[in-house]
């Protein structure tokens, strides 16, 4: 008998619906088969869903089995085509009533019948929904997972015979379901706060105008200056993420298969930091399974990559591409996937291999061949990506402890909220949402400057070499300085200002 239900794939964050065709025939030996490119955790469904039917008493192997999954040209990874084989199964052995085609399963069986969470539902779930899927069935630790999508009801189960049970009901009771407002506008209390840090008011004044652009921050600086400090607060400048943001962040979590239970939703902006050890593949992302790397963790948050020159140079230079085009492509034999890279890179170097070169407090032991050496792991064309450059010196001791502390991060928040406000309103008929991200045509709309600040910023170009990149990110600061400031126009101090970050490295 034959008979047909519905999952899914995960191909990067989006899910493409797979048919699960099974025909068991009355006639010939006992075998069980599996086609439609299935990798080898599908092909061990087999096995798992044997075992987890016979333990609970639906027995339908002794005849021959044959499963499809459809589209049978595509690639099908993952666990969580178990439970609809052996719905399938359980359909086609005339166990259960016909299964609703508004209705999809996703869920991985142990060996007594269990359901167990998988990774990849909540794009799952979205794709169920954009598909026209009225319903979708899944293990009970994906619950609040899935039921973060609205617009689809979520029916989670401990076991394959709760699930037998409804679908021979007509698969019909009260779909699971969260407070999402409630959900993604809890309110973190951070660890750590701006007023712990003393006096660096150029480097802090950096990091506001970073977060409230959303702009690309460099910090150089020795060892102790504060870089690392500075860096680990713009989190708590941030404003919260929006429910698209962070509703995109999670199903990055869930295909990388970091969402264990309703906690590790990501409500809140990421803040990812790599070891300068990590290799290009936990960067950028890859693996035979085209995983996320720590570009795609980070989307709509933070990428720190502290003691940059220390990374290897070929290591760096993948950050080009999507530090460019705010997305990543994995290409994989027979397989290419596209992640989101929306971050805000913010970065922290040694002026030199010992770390001491400028400072006043220690002399530099460095010769200018291992000075040039060091530098040059960072190239060129990617340090013009970056918005912003700032050094960072080292304080006095006696000097800090007379110091009060810093301005709280909850002040600092305000006005880097007030900003994204301003930059809402600005590009509400856009797709592009902060400075920092704005188009060609964009900047020329939104970054007119007066006759005189366009003649300074033409000098300072020819003066200091700047790029086209350079001049264009240098109007996109500026425009943030003026949104801080709450200014409609750009004014020369704020041109200033934006091209004083420019050229300390150019």
């Amino acid at each position: 008998m034959f008979s047909k239900v519905f999952s899914a794939l995960v191909n990067g964050i989006q899910a493409e619906i797979v048919e699960v065709e099974t025909d068991i025939s009355s006639v010939g030996l006992p075998t069980f088969n599996m086609v439609g490119l299935a990798e080898t955790a599908v092909k061990e469904s087999r096995d798992r869903v044997k075992s987890a039917m016979k333990n609970m008493n639906l027995n339908v192997f002794s005849h021959p089995i044959t499963i499809n999954l459809a589209p049978a040209d595509i690639k099908k990874e993952g666990t969580h085509f178990d439970l609809p084989v052996a719905v399938g199964l359980t359909c086609s052995a005339g166990m259960v009533k016909s299964v609703p085609e508004d209705c999809m399963f996703a869920g991985e069986l142990s060996l007594d019948g269990r359901l167990r969470a998988v990774g990849g539902i909540l794009p799952i779930a979205e794709g169920a929904k954009l598909a026209g899927f009225t319903k979708l069935v899944v293990p009970a630790d994906n619950a609040d997972e899935a039921a973060v999508i609205d617009g689809i009801e979520i029916y989670p189960f401990e076991d394959l015979s709760s699930v037998v049970e409804f679908i021979n009901g007509g698969c019909v009771g009260t779909p699971y379901a969260i407070n999402r407002t409630k959900l993604f506008a809890s309110v973190k209390e951070y660890e750590v706060d701006f007023s712990d840090v003393k006096g660096q008011f150029s480097a802090r004044r950096c990091a506001e105008i970073a977060a409230a652009g959303m702009h690309n921050l460099f910090m150089i600086g020795s060892p102790g200056s504060g870089k690392t400090m500075i860096a680990r607060r713009i989190p708590t400048i941030l404003p919260d993420m929006t429910i698209t943001e962070a509703i995109e962040t999670t199903k990055i979590y869930s295909v990388a298969g970091l969402i264990k239970n309703g906690r590790d939703l990501a409500v809140h902006r990421p803040f990812c930091s790599p070891h300068h050890t990590s290799s290009s593949v936990s960067l950028i992302g890859g693996t035979s399974k085209a995983i996320p790397g720590q570009v795609s963790l980070a989307s709509n948050g933070v990428l720190f990559l502290d003691e940059l020159l220390e990374f290897p140079r070929n290591v760096l230079e993948t950050l080009r591409q999507p530090l460019e085009d705010r997305e990543v492509t994995v290409a994989r034999a027979g397989r290419t996937v596209v992640y989101p890279a929306n971050f805000m890179l913010v970065a922290a170097a040694n002026p030199c291999p010992c770390g001491y070169m400028g400072d006043k407090q220690k002399e530099c032991t460095c010769t200018p061949t291992q000075i040039h050496k060091y530098r040059s792991r960072m190239s060129g064309p990617l340090m013009d990506r970056i918005d912003m450059h700032v050094e960072v010196s080292s304080a006095d001791i006696s000097e800090l402890s007379a110091m009060n502390e810093g301005e709280p991060s909850s002040e600092i928040r305000k006005r880097v909220e007030a900003a994204h406000r301003i930059q809402s309103e600005r590009f509400k008929k856009s797709s592009t949402r902060f400075n920092s991200r704005m188009s060609e045509k964009e900047t020329r709309k939104f970054c007119k400057l007066d006759t005189a600040s366009e003649k300074l910023l033409e000098t300072a170009a020819k003066k200091y070499h700047l790029s086209a990149r350079s001049y264009s990110k240098v109007l996109k600061t500026a425009r943030t300085i003026a949104d801080l400031a709450g200014a409609p126009d750009i004014e020369s101090r704020h041109l200033l200002e934006a091209l004083q970050y420019r050229l300390i490295q150019d």
